[in-house]
């Protein structure tokens, strides 16, 4: 019998021990692996959108088939017999219209449409010269009411006129013809010698505006705020509506918009524009207008100027290149306008002066009379400049230009 140490024993006991440390490596392995499971963090599925299952189509019931009937029974017949048809409703007849009396409708009272105002351009100049009217006028006839004047009536007579604007030169004639010719005048004489009197100062001179045959030039001149480029917008709206071809030339390239200005004027009057880039020189423009004028056959060409102070010889001397460039191209002037503000009063006669040696003036546009208290700068213009009023502007419309007519002037204010 052996006894256990022999070498097949030695190599059993070998076996047997590796297979158990092969065993508990293992076991450790299991066990560590299980430790470390719990700290992996999950990872977080996705969850799964789940489409809506189709819809079933409904299935029709199925069929139920007859039993077969036992031998020797009866057949049935299982079969429902039809309903009998049901006969149409009887067309129901819609009732007939009952005639009912038509209803009487009693007609609105005619509408009263208020009455329409005449526009400014259509009322009498005596009410647009209310204002001057009031200051100047009611004033002599409060004073010529007494009858007699004393000297100090005399001097308050100086006094209304001086402040209407007459002028020093006008008041001392008006009022040493009245002194000599009023002694024993009623005031309805008085009122007529003074009526006389501002008729003879303003004179019977020409007041319409000169044109020629071909192509006539207007050259308006005065200084800014006068009312100068809407009086041309005036001027060339009244001669378009005569059937005349009128050419603007915007020669006033130093204020801001005077050409846009002139373009709506001309885009209301029918006129046609000649201009240049701001800052230009204005007497290319006058150039231009005139060439312009020629080539399309107008019949007026009216040059807008740049708005100057009197007192500014560089500017005025510029006035006086534009004048020759036009007398150069087209001969002299027909017109040249001066621009007044009837509310500057005795600095009118200044800028007036002013521009009658750089240009000539040949008659003055007294514009805002119906504006001012002070409507004697007429007379004052006349008296001290022998420069006729042809135009006076008395409200905003186009209309409100108008030809100055002397005697509806004198009547308006003292009439």
């Amino acid at each position: 019998m052996p006894d256990g140490t022999g070498p097949g024993f030695a190599l059993l006991y070998i076996l047997i021990v590796l297979v158990l440390l092969g065993a508990i490596v293992a076991a450790a392995v299991v066990t560590r692996r299980r430790a470390a499971a719990p700290t992996a963090k999950p990872k977080a599925a996705r969850p799964k959108v789940r489409k809506p299952p189709p819809r079933a189509k409904p299935k029709a019931p199925p069929s139920k088939k007859p039993k077969p009937s036992p031998p020797g029974a009866k057949t049935v017949d299982a079969r429902v017999d039809a309903a009998p048809p049901v006969d149409a409703a009887p067309p129901v007849e819609a009732p007939a219209p009952v005639a009912t009396a038509p209803e009487r409708v009693e007609q609105a009272p005619p509408l009263e449409l208020p009455e329409i105002e005449a526009p400014p351009g259509l009322r009498p100049l005596r009410e647009r010269l209310a204002r001057a009217r009031g200051s100047f006028g009611e004033a002599l006839v409060r004073l010529f009411r007494k009858g007699s004047l004393t000297d100090a009536d005399w001097e308050d007579l100086e006094a209304v006129l001086l402040q209407a604007d007459v002028g020093v030169v006008a008041t001392r004639r008006i009022v040493g013809d009245l002194q000599a010719k009023a002694k024993d005048a009623d005031p309805e004489g008085l009122l007529a010698m003074l009526r006389s009197e501002l008729l003879a100062i303003l004179g019977d001179q020409d007041r319409a505006l000169r044109t020629r045959d071909g192509l006539s030039v207007w050259l308006i001149t005065g200084v800014n705020g006068t009312g100068k480029t809407t009086t041309i917008g005036k001027l060339a709206l009244r001669e378009h509506s005569g059937g005349r071809r009128v050419v603007l030339a915007a020669a006033d390239t130093f204020r801001a918009a005077a050409d846009t200005q002139l373009e709506l004027w001309a885009a209301r009057s029918g006129a046609e524009v000649v201009k240049h880039a701001p800052g230009a020189d204005p007497a290319a423009v006058a150039y231009d207008g005139v060439q312009a004028a020629k080539a399309r056959g107008a019949d007026l060409l009216i040059v807008d100027t740049a708005g100057r102070l009197h007192t500014k010889r560089n500017l005025m001397d510029e006035l006086s290149k534009i004048r020759r460039v036009v007398e150069r191209e087209s001969g002299p002037p027909s017109e040249v306008l001066l621009v007044l503000d009837a509310t500057t009063g005795q600095n009118g006669i200044a800028q007036a002066r002013a521009f009658t040696e750089a240009v000539d003036v040949t008659g003055i546009v007294l514009t805002k009379l119906d504006g001012t208290a002070k409507g004697g700068i007429v007379i004052a213009v006349q008296q001290e400049l022998g420069i006729p009023v042809k135009l006076v502007g008395v409200g905003e419309s186009a209309e409100d230009l108008e030809p100055f007519d002397p005697a509806a002037f004198v009547d308006a204010l003292v009439g």
